[in-house]
């Protein structure tokens, strides 16, 4: 994925949905995921993976289900849950984070 490191070293936080396109618990994250981003702007970031497409990253990250979201701050990881998660769940963990 292009600028991937570039994001997720920013001072801005980044929300990274590791998915797949077969998987049914994946796309109910997708209206979660929105309702976050509107809730917080711009001062989040939101990325998708999808860990078929792009197995470098689920590699490197030891993506072993899906959906895992990641948020990642100054390039280091300071949260991450495995299934499914709700806003109130991310926004009070990217809250944490949020300049």
């Amino acid at each position: 994925m292009k600028n991937f490191e570039s994001h997720i070293k920013g001072n801005t936080p980044v929300i990274v949905d590791f998915s797949a396109e077969w998987c049914a618990p994946c796309k109910l994250m997708g209206p979660v995921l929105h309702e976050v981003k509107e809730q917080v702007g711009e001062r989040a970031t939101i990325l998708e993976i999808d860990i078929d497409k792009t197995p470098y990253y689920s590699q490197l990250y030891n993506i072993l289900s899906v959906p895992t979201l990641i948020i990642f701050k100054d390039g280091n990881i300071v949260w991450r849950k495995n299934g499914l998660s709700t806003a109130h769940e991310i926004l009070q963990q990217l809250n944490a984070h949020l300049s």
